[in-house]
């Protein structure tokens, strides 16, 4: 796998609560620059984003980012305003209390709304990995796999922890296989990314991924 594919499996990220204009105007360059798969940026830059890019590159938003304990229905308004203003992709982080309770056709059910909501763009499902346990992540996966959800992602980078090795290969052993995987945070190499697209992850989510594997770091 040479750089160039690795580059096209990753998510270029700039999710920093004090981003500006400029600075997601120049993710999205880098993005078309390195050829990555997509830009992930603020809700509030969609719309000018997909304006800039005119398709050129896909723009991907964030929906209860990081928390993921906004209503149900405020995300549903979320991902619908989203694909409003222009999204191509979606990812969502789940009610982790809702897990914690057992409360599994609650969170199954809050993933079809935003499903629903986001039509024909992609879903993928942030489950934060660091605050569950394995029999959690276990269940996690049977849900994103029943919800109609395009992937199962493992982290916000916003909390404790990012991806592991061993998480992608979890998912791997417990997802459908209509089921993808996104590993987010922690990926700073061009060894660590190789690393977790062999245990089973077709996207990285990464503020500095790209420019490391593209020599500009």
């Amino acid at each position: 796998m040479d750089k160039r594919d690795i580059l096209s499996k990753v998510d270029h990220t700039l999710l920093r609560q004090d981003a500006t204009w400029e600075e997601i105007k120049n993710l999205c360059d880098e993005g078309l620059q390195y050829g990555t798969a997509s830009v992930c940026i603020p809700p509030s830059f969609v719309s000018r984003a997909a304006g800039y890019l005119q398709g050129r590159l896909a723009v991907c938003t964030v929906i209860g980012f990081p928390n993921g304990y906004s209503t149900t229905a405020s995300k549903v308004f979320e991902a619908a305003d989203a694909v409003k203003n222009g999204a191509d992709e979606i990812d969502m982080v789940i009610n982790l209390g809702m897990l914690k309770e057992k409360r599994c056709q609650d969170v199954l059910g809050e993933i079809k709304e935003i499903r629903s909501a986001c039509g024909s763009r992609l879903l993928k499902v942030i489950v934060e990995t660091c605050l569950l346990t394995e029999e959690e992540k276990v269940r996690m996966c049977g849900i994103v796999s029943e919800s109609g959800a395009e992937f199962i992602k493992t982290s916000t980078g916003f909390s404790k922890g990012g991806a592991t090795l061993e998480d992608i290969q979890l998912f791997k052993a417990n997802v459908a296989p209509h089921v993808r995987i996104k590993a987010a945070g922690g990926v700073q190499t061009a060894e660590d990314a190789m690393a977790f697209i062999e245990a089973g992850a077709s996207r990285i989510g990464s503020s500095k991924i790209a420019r490391v594997i593209a020599g500009k770091v």
